[in-house]
């Protein structure tokens, strides 16, 4: 399986667009946040919507990728998010990500996304990805 720095090395490469850092990556799981700045709120000092699902989706891509390799294919088919609290407009985002499923088709996960490590969660995102055929990685 891929190390941390290879899987940093081709999320650089392939969405250099994307300003996730990767903090951790194990079996089946993956921890990821996001910086905050003024571009990544919204009126009354909060974190965006969007925001949080793009950790959440990054988040279980890492762990994705960790799990069964480096597939540049592998595309998300749902995520569904619950907003539970406002996120601090000063911390960063982080997204815990454990897999709870890994098919030969289907991959499904969990990401619990805090404000900096605070103690409650601020959102909470199950999603999941579908994996191509012919697996690149392996």
């Amino acid at each position: 399986m891929p190390t941390k720095a290879e899987i940093v090395d081709f999320l650089a490469r392939e969405f250099p667009q994307s300003n996730c850092i990767v903090e951790e990556v194990g079996d089946r799981s993956a921890t990821v946040s996001h910086p905050i700045g003024p571009a990544q709120l919204r009126p009354g000092d909060t974190v965006s919507g969007p925001l949080l699902m793009a950790v959440a989706d990054v988040a279980l891509y890492v762990a994705i990728l960790g799990t069964i390799g480096l597939v540049p294919l592998a595309v998300t088919t749902s995520l569904t998010i619950n907003f539970l609290r406002k996120p601090s407009a000063r911390n960063p985002i982080v997204g815990v990500c454990r897999l709870m499923k890994v098919g030969r088709i289907l991959v499904v996960g969990e990401v619990a996304l805090y404000s900096d490590r605070k103690e409650d969660m601020v959102a909470h995102a199950v999603g999941t990805y579908s994996i191509p055929p012919n697996r690149t990685g392996q």
